[in-house]
């Protein structure tokens, strides 16, 4: 028996469901990231491997569809306030924000966050990057100021994470891809 196998849209690594399959992609969580499965998946699969936080946690968490294959759910940035920034931006609500600074702008911002979750609840991610923050995360608790980014091949939403819930605003990113691995601008 080998080690590595490709089950019903999983991939298998040790026993392990290290990742799933994606058109002609294998997207696997980099906790798994090792020349072995690189090699099986991109040599003797013909796969193209995306190396994608939050994958493992998503899958365990038994996000599936009706067709018992996985849920498709946008992927998540999250935007802080760069260190560099004037601080008065920090932690003040997007009425605040606007009065004093205009709206939020991408270039004050870096990203601290970028991978896959298991929801697309905004309400959750707070909770989720505040009490159980996912690995790859290199922020601080979710506050107010901060911006969530869900997106995918479609486009991009922005939520400003306010006093009370969020705002959706029109936060104009740079360009970054889509659905490629995770951007980390650390």
């Amino acid at each position: 028996m080998s080690n590595i196998q490709i089950k019903n849209n999983r991939i298998l690594y040790y026993g392990n469901t290290a990742g799933y399959l994606s058109g002609e992609n294998a997207v696997v969580d980099p906790m798994f990231q090792t020349d072995e499965l690189k090699s099986y998946l991109t040599e003797k699969k013909g796969l193209e491997v995306e190396w994608t936080p939050g994958t493992f946690e998503r899958l365990a968490a038994g996000t599936l569809d009706p067709e018992g294959n996985t849920a498709l759910l946008r992927r998540c940035r999250v935007w802080q306030i760069a260190p560099e920034t004037d601080v008065m931006m920090k932690f003040i609500s997007y009425d605040d924000f606007t009065r004093r600074f205009g709206e939020p702008d991408p270039a004050s911002y870096q990203v601290v966050y970028d991978g896959e979750v298991d929801t697309n609840d905004l309400e959750a991610l707070y909770t989720k990057f505040n009490v159980d923050h996912p690995p790859g995360y290199e922020g601080h608790s979710l506050s107010m100021s901060d911006v969530l980014e869900l997106y995918d091949k479609s486009g991009s939403t922005f939520h400003y994470c306010d006093t009370f819930g969020f705002k959706e605003i029109s936060f104009q990113a740079p360009e970054q891809e889509q659905i490629e691995g995770p951007q980390m601008n650390l």
